[in-house]
């Protein structure tokens, strides 16, 4: 059956464009919901879908929008000039970060490779892309190695003998892949790795089933703290524990202990610090321990039971649904924390997803979407390269830079690009490693729904930006904290304390560090204004002036914008201080006022912009809540 991002008989680059940049291309979860199996939502036609009660007729064609557009053609250009002219060898503090630049690939150009984060993706990518390649071929060695069994294979290719097979299959490579990936990656480190997924999985099967969820976290937020505080635990440090304070003399010799633990740290694999990068796999520990102490009180449970086809699932019930009793071993346990494609970055799936399509691959996948996304990754890639051989607005900020000496402008614009090189540099390796998990026959969530630029809210921002991640706080803390409602005084307090402790979460999740946690409490501080907004100004009570509450929302969406550029510099770009150098530098004289009113008309433009975008979706059925 054809998708629904397909052009019928249409072709040409209009068309093709058009394709790829569909929401179904991106991901299906888009525009299927959640509780409609896949295939069920494709037997109806795009030209069927029902638009959204709350859609209005379109404005691109109005005199307005006329205006908006003048604003783009403007505005656009003038902010990359801004950035690009301090850029520029030409410019009296060039010399103050040259230093921080390396040969490009563009003629008479340099690159800003100076984050360190973009710097290991972008010399490892043809490695990633050999393994892209490289793991599923394996895949297809091991299953002719080990194949269905003949006397077992029924006609139907969805039969649960059939399924049951793929499931062995699929799981018994997973386990020995990851046991192999993780030597390679960390050497002799990977045996504390299994080390601590083995005392996890202990908590789950071993103690008293009331103990599990609260053991499970404070067991996994300690192996937060301890991998940081103990650097990974390295083997020489864990040797002197047995052998005691290192002679500081050159007569003795050092403990053959000490000697064997300094030789097994330098044999640490290709990523020796493996805590760095072991935040992710913490998240499919905890889910593998909740999902199974849920599915305790559902042990009777089956699809079969709900007369659902187990082969067809929405992605409601795949989460949802729990495993069977045996899938819950340890061979399972491993290769789904350690499953390789997912295992630096994510996204994050629950271990019920996994299992549900390790037995049954998702209708959502094809080669045609695949390729799409293989080209969307490229492109953003070419977007990025290209940003950082014009742009180097990250040497800038690294380079301790007087902001005194940038005009408003200058130092706005810098701040702003600065957070989109932050968003292509998460976006990369999430849409790479969600592209591998694809082409391995894995559909995990994407991580990013929208542009950074294309969002006026802090909630539906949030909703929006590492969303796997935002689905499994909703699953695992949110949700189980209570939710949100602000129905009365309690309810209201209840709720902002929820908001604290999954905030505090994100932060120490991220790094344990101060202008993170920061970061997390300012979210919360700016959730706040956006809620209090929507019941002073509820939408029913403007419904015969649809404009008026449009423009009023807008108001609201600039002033949301302000604050989310302020939290973000502050947790992932420069910190308090820097945004306080930031602020001063725009507000020390007239000129800065001036900008500030530009910059706020500017955004307005956008925002009105950002809403159309939305109101098309929902003339189309669509509603991403973000």
């Amino acid at each position: 059956m054809a998708s629904r991002s397909d052009n019928g008989s249409r072709s040409g680059p209009i068309s093709c464009l058009a394709g790829l940049y569909d929401l179904d291309t991106l991901d299906t979860r888009f525009t299927t919901p959640s509780s409609v199996p896949y295939r069920a939502a494709t037997d109806k036609r795009e030209d069927d879908r029902v638009a959204d009660k709350r859609a209005e007729p379109p404005k691109w064609n109005t005199l307005e929008f006329y205006l908006y557009y003048l604003v783009f053609l403007v505005a656009i250009p003038s902010m990359f000039w801004v950035a690009y002219e301090v850029s520029r060898p030409s410019d009296p503090r060039y010399h103050q970060f040259e230093h921080l630049l390396s040969d490009g690939w563009i003629p008479g150009r340099q690159i800003d490779v100076s984050d360190a984060q973009y710097h290991t993706f972008r010399v490892n990518l043809p490695f990633m892309a050999v393994l892209l390649v490289l793991h599923p071929l394996l895949r297809r060695v091991w299953n002719a190695v080990s194949p269905v069994s003949q006397e077992t294979k029924p006609t139907k290719t969805n039969s649960p003998e059939i399924a049951e097979a793929r499931f062995k299959q699929r799981t018994s490579f997973d386990a020995a892949f990851a046991v192999l990936y993780l030597v390679v990656l960390h050497g002799f480190s990977a045996a504390k790795i299994l080390m601590i997924m083995a005392i996890n999985y202990k908590i789950a099967m071993g103690l008293p089933r009331r103990h599990v969820p609260a053991v499970t976290w404070v067991f996994n937020i300690c192996t937060l703290f301890a991998n940081e505080l103990c650097e990974g635990y390295k083997f020489r440090d864990i040797a002197l524990l047995f052998t005691g304070t290192p002679a500081l003399d050159l007569v003795t010799d050092t403990p053959g202990l000490v000697r064997l633990g300094e030789w097994l740290d330098s044999h640490g694999g290709l990523m020796g610090r493996w805590e760095i990068l072991f935040n992710i796999t913490v998240l499919r520990l905890v889910s593998f321990n909740l999902d199974y102490y849920w599915s305790l009180d559902r042990r009777s449970f089956s699809p079969v039971e709900k007369q659902l086809d187990p082969a067809n699932l929405s992605e409601r019930d795949r989460i949802s649904t729990p495993a069977s009793p045996q899938d819950y071993s340890f061979r399972n346990y491993l290769g789904y924390a350690i499953y390789a494609p997912l295992y630096l970055t994510g996204p994050i799936i629950t271990f019920n997803d996994y299992i549900s399509q390790q037995r049954y691959q998702p209708a959502t996948l094809s080669p045609s979407r695949t390729l799409k996304y293989a080209i969307r990754f490229g492109l953003v890639l070419l977007a990025m390269e290209l940003v950082l051989h014009y742009d180097y607005v990250g040497a800038i900020s690294k380079s301790g830079p007087e902001w005194a000496s940038y005009t408003p402008a200058q130092i706005s614009l810098l701040s702003y690009f600065n957070l989109h090189i932050i968003w292509l540099k998460l976006l990369l390796p999430w849409r790479f490693f969600r592209l591998w998990s694809l082409a391995d026959g894995v559909d995990p969530p994407e991580n990013m729904v929208r542009c950074v630029s294309d969002n006026y809210s802090t909630l539906s921002f949030w909703r929006g930006w590492h969303r796997s991640y935002y689905r499994w706080l909703l699953r695992y803390i949110y949700i189980p904290l209570g939710g949100s409602s602000f129905r009365t005084g309690l309810d209201a307090a209840r709720t902002v304390l929820t908001y604290l402790v999954v905030f505090t979460f994100v932060a120490l999740w991220h790094d344990i560090k101060l202008n993170l946690l920061i970061w997390g409490w300012l979210v919360v501080v700016f959730f706040l204004p956006e809620i209090a907004a929507g019941y002073v100004f509820p939408r029913r009570k403007w419904e015969g002036r649809p404009t008026a509450y449009r423009m009023l929302c807008c108001v609201g969406g600039v002033g949301n914008v302000l604050m989310m550029i302020s939290a973000n510099l502050v947790g992932f770009a420069v910190g308090l201080d820097g945004l306080e150098s930031i602020v001063r530098g725009i507000f020390r004289d007239y000129s800065g006022l001036v900008f500030l009113f530009t910059a706020c008309s500017a955004l307005f433009v956008g925002i009105q912009v950002m809403f159309e975008i939305r109101q098309s979706e929902l003339r189309r059925g669509i509603n991403l809540k973000c």
